[in-house]
């Protein structure tokens, strides 16, 4: 500051100097104790009303667990990809609901609630969608919905049920399913459990056990729904897991019963779906890693059954 004096002194400025040429500061001028008006927190904006894809859904890197789908502010669903190619989801019930769908052949297009191809509403709110059991004429299980029976249920088969509340549950038909008291919306049947009660089933190393593989291999892709002890959905999938790959996968996610679903890579994919700022059509994101993926990716009609998610 003393510099800058000196050079304005030397400049004939008109401020106020003392005799050893430093200007002078002029006096303060008093305090101004207006008070500042602040403006109200601005409201924050509501949830949008679609389910929102956040961005661990679209990523290919392994990891665990991870936020995948939030809805109405809350995260819905997760996703985990593992070093060796398996991929989940995670369903949070309280916000998503599974919907069972016929396909045009299995389990035929006509006169179900739930058809081949996503429509209205359950377009607007979709979360996800993947495949369904093996085909109805191969004996693996029954497939009923509010009622009216494709394939009739059979007692100790692995049963993913959804009763009408929306909840879904997976066990042992006849055994600990159904819930006593509770309505059925729908059930799935294929196989025996192939875990129940934290425990992977004894059968599990034995590959035929677990449906005929295309080509005879032992580790074609599979697919499998379970559920853990607080009720959330785990499904899993993989392009080359063995029955016992796919077991310890879900029980890694801390499953305690599941149901094996479709095997091959014709009949395995799962997809989320991204809703464009819910504009235009739906983008599905394929979840397993090299997939082959279904024909319309579940939007247009699909010959098989498969199952939808779609938040509440």
């Amino acid at each position: 500051m003393a510099v800058a004096g000196l050079a304005l002194s030397g400049c004939g400025s008109g401020s106020a100097t003392s005799s050893r040429g430093v200007v002078t500061k002029p006096a303060r001028s008093a305090k101004s104790h207006s008070v500042t008006e602040t403006s109200p927190p601005r409201p924050k904006p509501p949830p949008p009303s679609y389910p929102r894809l956040l961005g661990a859904a679209t990523s290919s890197l392994p990891t665990g667990f991870v936020p995948a789908v939030s809805w109405e502010g809350q995260t819905a669903a997760w996703v985990a990809r593992s070093q060796a190619g398996i991929a989940l989801l995670s369903f949070n019930q309280h916000l998503l609901v599974l919907g069972l769908h016929s396909g045009t052949v299995d389990a035929g297009a006509a006169g179900w609630r739930l058809g081949p191809s996503l429509a209205g509403s359950e377009s607007r709110h979709l979360v996800a969608a993947f495949n369904g059991g093996f085909k109805l004429d191969t004996g693996a299980g029954g497939f009923m919905f509010y009622g009216r029976v494709a394939v009739s249920l059979s007692d100790g088969l692995g049963s993913i049920v959804t009763y009408a509340d929306g909840y879904t549950d997976i066990g042992a038909w006849g055994q600990q399913l159904p819930a006593p008291g509770q309505r059925v919306a729908s059930v799935r049947q294929n196989l025996t459990l192939l875990i129940d009660n934290g425990r992977a089933a004894p059968s599990v190393d034995c590959v035929s056990c677990w449906g005929a593989t295309l080509g005879g291999v032992s580790d074609p892709a599979r697919s499998a729904l379970g559920i853990t002890a607080d009720g959330r959905l785990i499904w899993a999938g993989g392009e080359h897991l063995t029955p016992a790959d796919l077991a310890t996968a879900l029980l890694g996610a801390r499953v305690v019963r599941a149901v094996e679903l479709d095997i091959n890579p014709e009949w395995v994919a799962a997809y989320l779906y991204g809703h464009r700022g819910g504009v235009g059509p739906l983008a599905p994101v394929p979840i397993v890693p090299g997939q082959p993926g279904v024909p319309g990716q579940f939007l247009v009609p699909y010959s098989r059954d498969f199952f939808t998610v779609i938040a509440r």
